[in-house]
């Protein structure tokens, strides 16, 4: 009979628990993380449409490799699919030509790296000239 009475306290605990929202924070955290768990169902979702088996496959691939650029480019799909540019699925070809064209950009961005100097305080060619007669 101690036993019911100790599942029946445990029950009512729990109930009190819930309606005050999960306790300090509990509830919040899992809402979000249901949250987190409804968009990437979402995501995977739409690329299951958009994509062929064997595009999603190199996708993954990709994704072991450098997460942030299979990332990149699933948003570019969703991107497309979304604004209905894509008519067909996407096959293993057509995403290597995103992958080409990604990388294209990211070397695009990256030669655009400017360095400047400051003059005055630092080192200069003069310095460097000096430095190596003493050798």
């Amino acid at each position: 009979m101690a036993d019911a009475d100790l599942e029946e306290i445990r029950r009512a605990r729990l109930q009190q628990l819930r309606q005050q929202g999960g306790g300090s924070g509990g509830g919040e955290g899992s809402e979000q993380d249901a949250k987190q768990q409804r968009e990437a169902d979402q995501r995977l979702s739409i690329l299951g449409q958009i994509l062929t088996p064997e595009a999603a496959d190199r996708l993954g691939r990709i994704r072991l490799v450098k997460e942030s650029r299979a990332t990149d480019i699933e948003n570019r799909l969703i991107a497309l699919a979304r604004s209905g540019q894509l008519r067909a699925k996407v096959d293993e070809g057509q995403l290597k030509e995103l992958l080409g064209a990604v990388a294209e950009q990211n070397e695009k961005e990256e030669a655009k790296i400017v360095v400047t100097r400051r003059g005055g305080s630092g080192w200069d060619d003069d310095d460097l000239d000096d430095l190596l007669e003493g050798v």
